[in-house]
């Protein structure tokens, strides 16, 4: 009987033969008592009929199911399969480890270099807004402090400085819209075409009218000293820019042997000259007496001893309120520059005129050459 139930255990689900399960062989149900208590130690010490029914319910796994458990087990542990003892295939497997490991670092760097970046264009942009509001302009100290412009306290500029600046812009402009008429004039546009290049350089002459109008207000002698041309236009300036009449003279000149003028328009020409000297006279003269008043107030006293505080302060503040006066000029001499332009243009043909400016934009950028070269020259000591 013990040796039916060792058969049976051998099967795939331990069911037992009949004898062993303690049924009779014609299956009675029948319980054999005698059977089950010699599998007694093998069962335990439970009733060997519990024992029996017990082991009978017990399943295994198949095999292959058993290593799909095992390699499901080992993934969520960690394991990996069996590698390639290649040294070769070893190699490449660290080096695609390295790589992907340097590559989240940069990315990591990267990312926290655009957030550093955002937060200092915010920083940047308010600081922006709140020193415009000021009426000032955060700048490069490195590149204004090279050209000399002055500045205030904190690294802001002052308006003169900025003038500076979109003066030196109005210059690159300037330069470009001069190639582009004189381009114009040698294909030999038409009277229309030809227009539309002398109006945009008649408009960049006006922005610059405005420029200069911007600085006036703030400091009319940074204008008047010529700080912000060369030295050869300084030699040449009358309040703050060129005199009309003398440029008036010049370009006469040229054309005469460019686009020779009918005799309408020789005259014309000449009666705008006479008109500008006339206005040129007068604002000098005013200039003059404006010069001998500022003296004789800021002087009334300077002879004075002990000198009364309260008194120099009284002349000052006059001497001050004169100073306003000048403003007016420079503001009227650039208005006689701009007038000079536009009747010139109103008595010279689209083709003379364009002549005209070429010639007048050649005329300072050779003073401005001349200037550099001078600079440059070499010395003797």
């Amino acid at each position: 009987m013990l040796a039916e139930a060792l058969v049976c255990r051998d099967s795939r689900h331990f069911s037992f033969s009949a004898h062993a399960c303690g049924t009779d062989d014609k299956g009675t149900g029948t319980t054999n008592s005698r059977d089950l208590d010699a599998l007694h130690p093998f069962f335990g010490s439970k009733n060997s009929s519990e024992k029996a029914m017990e082991f009978s319910n017990v399943k295994r796994d198949p095999p292959e199911k058993e290593g799909k458990a095992q390699l499901k087990e080992g993934k969520r542990k960690g394991i990996e399969g069996p590698k390639s003892s290649d040294p070769k295939i070893l190699r490449r497997l660290a080096q695609n480890r390295e790589a992907a490991r340097k590559s989240r670092l940069r990315k990591k760097a990267y990312i926290q270099q655009l957030e550093t970046s955002r937060i200092k264009l915010t920083q940047l942009e308010h600081e922006l807004h709140r020193t415009r509001a000021q009426g000032l302009l955060l700048g490069g100290g490195g590149i204004l402090g090279h050209q000399g412009n002055p500045t205030g306290l904190n690294g802001l500029i002052s308006e003169e400085a900025m003038f500076d600046m979109e003066y030196t812009k109005w210059l690159e402009e300037h330069h470009r819209l001069t190639c582009e008429l004189r381009a114009a004039v040698q294909e030999h546009l038409q009277e229309n075409e030809l227009l539309m290049y002398v109006e945009s350089c008649m408009a960049h002459y006006d922005q610059m009218l405005h420029l200069k109008n911007m600085v006036i207000k703030s400091d009319v002698f940074h204008l008047i000293s010529g700080m912000w041309m060369t030295p050869a236009e300084r030699c040449f300036m009358w309040m703050g820019g060129f005199r009309p009449s003398e440029l008036i003279k010049v370009l006469f000149i040229l054309l005469s042997h460019i686009d020779p003028l009918t005799e309408q328009q020789i005259l014309s020409v000449c009666g705008v000259q006479q008109s500008m000297q006339e206005a040129e006279e007068a604002l000098s003269q005013g200039l003059e007496a404006l010069n001998q008043s500022l003296s004789e107030t800021i002087t009334s006293d300077a002879f004075n001893c002990p000198s009364d505080m309260a008194n120099y302060m009284t002349h000052m503040a006059i001497a001050m309120n004169k100073l306003t006066t000048l403003e007016g000029f420079v503001r009227q001499a650039d208005s006689l520059r701009q007038q000079t332009l536009h009747r010139l243009h109103q008595i010279l043909t689209t083709r003379q005129m364009a002549r005209c400016l070429l010639a007048m934009a050649e005329y300072f950028h050779r003073l401005r050459a001349l200037s550099s070269l001078w600079l440059a020259r070499p010395r003797n000591d």
